[in-house]
Parts: structure tokens; C-alpha cells; sequence
């Protein structure tokens, strides 16, 4: 037996689970009506699609869709700093959503809360819940979420996650979208499809002879496209503007100060800090001026308290928005950035990297950069994405030591490329979702179906103690030759009798 042998008598068989769809909301576009009718019928899929393609609407819809199949309530988690905004947003799609802080706020409709609280819900009540930014499924130090999320999310019939980087550090996070979804167990999962990386047992990637059985398989259960054309749908209204990156680097004057040598690259994490710290004010002073120096709205993306301290005291017209800081003020500063009340924000892309959509502002800079492929990625798609108009100018401002955290940032943007090439190629082919779904019909039947009048007859039989039997003269086949039967299995006080035709099948 050979792998692919082997991979095929032990894979799991990704069933659907789900129903037909009742008539969807029209302002979804086509892409999104499919896509929605595709994870209605699965029950429990994942939606990897790039940022500004509807991802929002189309968890709605399927909440809306289960909700009024089952009767039951949804709950959709997401960031916190999102679902003010879902719920604000809905109404003018027509959906209803109620932000809820515990089960007694439940409604019998849709409802959104943040992650954080979910200890806070009751999920026998549940008919399905939804996972907003999913790339949260992580494994490692970050993954009690991911096993809170699976254990909660068990018993529940209907599950959607929803992502526009569901691998942003390693492919193996992949792993955890598909154990919340309860298509695999994680340890069935690197079984099949994965091996150790090198000598640590933390880090897998995949087998280099089951890449393509991989992405196969989950194209089963994820829909994955960057935009509408990946799944041979028109771009119409989803063409993204220019994006201008420009990195700016600065000398470090103190090479000691950073604890490197030469100025050389910090490599550690503890390196990589005493580098970043070291260099805050000659990058803030690059950034403030700027800033300063211009009229336009500027979103300022910063990685310590320290650099957004400084950014917001060199930049007059700024607003900070801090980890710290009350709910209200949150809401007030990144809804005030977005009307135009506020010129300048002042956050991290951790607190305001999701869900936001900042499409009236076109220029950003990063003061600094973590390690997060995924915060980077999100920061900058606030700005760049479907429906801005204008080139999106995007600055980063790094030390010469930062040589390690910029490599890795570019190793993970091209892993990432590469993770949605493969699933869209696989996704092109797949059955489920695509132009055979693209060619319904609406079933509109003009007259009855009429039944056959032996289809009205009742099958004869006749019972005695220990046997029963058929009629053949009822059975509505041209024999030609009459069948011999075959005594089976024993049940009861009954003698199953299967005919020998069926058992040459």
C-alpha cells in the first residue's frame, strides 16, 4: 500500500450537514450568494477570503438562514472592537443583531459578542455559532481560545469561520480551523498530512508527497479567493487601487545600546526589543514629521506604549487609542477617525487591525514592526481594499537591527501567497461551489406530478410465525428470470430474506 493508498482508507469523508437554504437577501452579490447557499448546505464550513469581499454579510446571511430553519438562536463572536460596529452596520443590509454580554441577553435571533467573554454562554441553546476574524484558532502558547472554542462549539449543529488569514504565522494553524469545524482531530490531521520540521516537536509543515491530497481536502470544506474572479466570477466593483510601500530604515547611533554588536541584526526577541526601544525617538520624530507635515487624514500603527505615548505627544491633532482605554472612548476615537472627526489615529494594529473599514483615509505609516505577519497584513488592508479610490501609501519605519523581524514578516506574506494559490487552484475544480452552482434554475412547477398507479399499490405480504415474504407480482420490474431468495440473519422471531440478486451486487 502506498501513501496515497493509505491516505485515501483513513481520510475522513467531509459529509454535508446542513439544509437547503430558504430565498437569500438580494443585495448579496452573486459570489456571495453562492458562496452563502455552498456553507448552508455543508453546515459546517470556513470562508478564507480577502479583506472587503463581504465576509461580514455573508455570516449574517448564514445566521439569518439557520435562525429561521431551526428557531433557535446564533451567536456570532468577534473582536470587541467589531461588534458595535455589526451592530450599527446590519439594519442597513436588513438584518437585526444584538450585541450580548451573557446568556441572559440572548435573543431568539442573531447575536454578536467578543471572544473574551465566551465562558459567559450556554451553547446547548445554540443552532449555530459563528467565528468572525477566526484566524484566532491558533495552537501553541496562544491556543487555550482554540480549545475553549472547540470544546464550546462541540454539541453545536451549524458552524462558520470566517478569516482573511487563517494561517498568518504556520500552515499548520489550518489545523484548528478544521477541529472547530469537527471535520478532523488535530492528531488525525499531522498524521495524514504533516511531519516534524527539523529537530522541534512544535513545528510541523507539510509532507512534501501530500500537498496536493491536502489542499484537496480542504477545498471540501473552505471556500478560499482573493477576489470574485478566484472562483470565475466578474471583479466588477472589486479591483483594488495601487499600493505604494516604501521602508524607511534607521541608523542606530549606539550599537551597544540595543544589545548587538555593530549594529548588527537583533535576532531575539529580547534583542529585537532593547532595538526597537533604543530607536524610538529618532523614529517617532520621522513619523511626526511626517504627519505634521501634512494636511490628510494619517492612521499611525505603532508595537509599544511607549512609541504611541510619544507619537500622540508629537503629533498635536492626534488620538491615541490605548488597550487601556474605556469602551466608549474606543468607539468614539475609531468611528471619529472615520467621519472625519479626528485627522490623526494612534493605535495598534492589535486593537484596531480588524473589522474596520477606513476606506476615506489613504496614507499610513508603522512606526516599528512586530512579528505578526497578520497584524502587518490587516493593518494595512484598513485602507487597502475594495472601494478605496486612491493609491494607498503605506510607510515603515525600521532600525537597521529590525533585519530579522522584516524577513520574517516577507517569509510569512509569501507562505501566506502560497497557501491561497493552492486553495484556489483546488477550489477552481471543486464540484461543490462554482459555475455548476452558478447554473441553478428556480424550480417553478405549472402542473402536479402524476403518480403511476402501481406506485398507489401497496407492496402484498403476508406474515406468519417465523417468516415473511414478498410478492413478486407487486414488485414493479420486467424480470427476466424469476429471482431466488436466500435466507439471512435472525431477528427476533424473523427471518430476514435477501434476494440472491442483491446480494451479487
Amino acid at each position: 500500500m502506498n501513501y496515497e493508498q493509505y491516505v485515501d482508507t483513513k481520510r475522513i469523508e467531509v459529509k454535508p450537514s446542513g439544509f437547503d437554504p430558504g430565498a437569500l437577501n438580494p443585495v448579496l452579490f452573486p459570489f456571495q450568494r453562492d458562496v452563502v447557499r455552498w456553507a448552508v448546505r455543508r453546515g459546517k464550513a470556513a470562508l478564507f477570503e480577502d479583506c472587503g469581499l463581504g465576509k461580514s454579510l455573508q455570516e449574517w446571511e448564514f445566521a439569518q438562514q439557520v435562525t429561521a430553519y431551526t428557531g433557535r438562536p446564533v451567536l456570532i463572536l468577534a473582536p470587541l472592537s467589531v461588534n458595535k460596529q455589526m451592530v450599527k452596520e446590519a439594519p442597513n443590509f436588513g438584518y437585526s443583531i444584538t450585541n450580548v454580554r451573557s446568556q441572559a441577553d440572548i435573543t431568539p435571533g442573531i447575536n454578536v459578542t467578543n471572544y473574551e467573554i465566551l465562558h459567559k454562554f450556554d451553547p446547548t441553546v445554540l443552532s449555530a455559532i459563528v467565528c468572525d476574524e477566526s484566524s484566532i484558532l491558533k495552537g501553541g502558547a496562544l491556543g487555550k481560545m482554540s480549545n475553549d472554542l472547540v470544546a464550546f462549539a462541540k454539541e453545536i449543529p451549524y458552524r462558520l469561520a470566517a478569516t482573511a488569514t487563517p494561517a498568518p504565522n504556520d500552515l499548520d494553524e489550518l489545523i484548528f480551523h478544521a477541529e472547530f469545524l469537527g471535520i478532523m482531530r488535530e492528531a488525525e490531521i499531522k498524521a495524514l498530512f504533516f511531519t516534524q520540521d527539523g529537530n522541534s516537536s512544535n513545528k510541523f509543515r507539510l509532507k512534501r508527497n501530500a500537498v496536493e491530497k491536502f489542499y484537496s481536502w480542504m477545498a471540501s470544506w473552505a471556500v478560499a479567493m482573493r477576489r470574485p474572479s478566484d472562483l470565475k466570477y466578474a471583479d466588477d466593483g472589486f479591483e483594488l487601487p495601487p499600493l505604494n510601500i516604501e521602508q524607511i530604515t534607521v541608523d542606530i547611533a549606539d550599537p551597544f545600546s540595543t544589545g548587538t554588536l555593530f549594529g548588527m541584526e537583533a535576532t531575539g526577541i529580547a534583542e529585537q526589543r532593547s532595538a526597537r526601544k533604543a530607536t524610538i525617538t529618532d523614529r517617532v520624530k520621522i513619523v511626526a514629521d511626517m504627519v505634521n507635515n501634512s494636511t490628510a487624514q494619517w492612521l499611525v500603527w505603532c508595537d509599544l506604549n511607549d512609541e504611541s505615548a510619544a507619537l500622540t505627544k508629537a503629533i498635536p491633532d492626534a488620538v491615541e487609542v490605548k488597550g487601556s482605554d474605556k469602551p466608549e472612548h474606543k468607539e468614539d476615537a475609531m468611528l471619529g477617525f472615520t467621519s472625519g472627526k479626528y485627522r490623526v489615529l494612534v493605535t495598534k494594529p492589535q486593537i484596531a487591525g480588524f473589522g474596520m473599514n477606513w476606506q476615506q483615509s489613504h496614507n499610513m505609516v508603522f512606526c516599528g514592526l512586530g512579528n505578526s505577519y497578520e497584524q502587518y497584513y490587516q493593518g494595512i488592508r484598513r485602507q487597502w481594499r475594495f472601494g478605496q479610490t486612491q493609491t494607498v501609501n503605506v510607510y515603515v519605519v525600521v532600525s537597521t537591527a529590525d533585519g530579522a523581524v522584516v524577513a520574517n514578516i516577507h517569509r510569512k506574506e509569501q507562505q501566506a501567497g502560497e497557501m491561497f494559490d493552492n486553495l484556489v487552484k483546488h477550489m477552481a475544480v471543486h464540484t461543490d461551489l462554482g459555475v455548476a452552482t452558478r447554473h441553478e434554475m428556480d424550480y417553478n412547477p405549472q402542473q402536479s406530478i402524476k403518480i403511476p398507479q402501481w406506485m398507489k399499490q401497496p407492496v402484498k405480504t403476508q406474515t406468519e410465525p417465523g417468516m415473511w415474504w414478498i410478492d413478486l407480482d407487486s414488485i414493479p420490474y420486467q424480470w427476466t428470470e424469476a429471482p431466488t431468495f436466500h435466507c439471512g440473519v435472525s431477528v427476533g422471531n424473523q427471518i430476514a430474506i435477501i434476494p440472491s440478486w442483491i446480494q451479487s451486487i
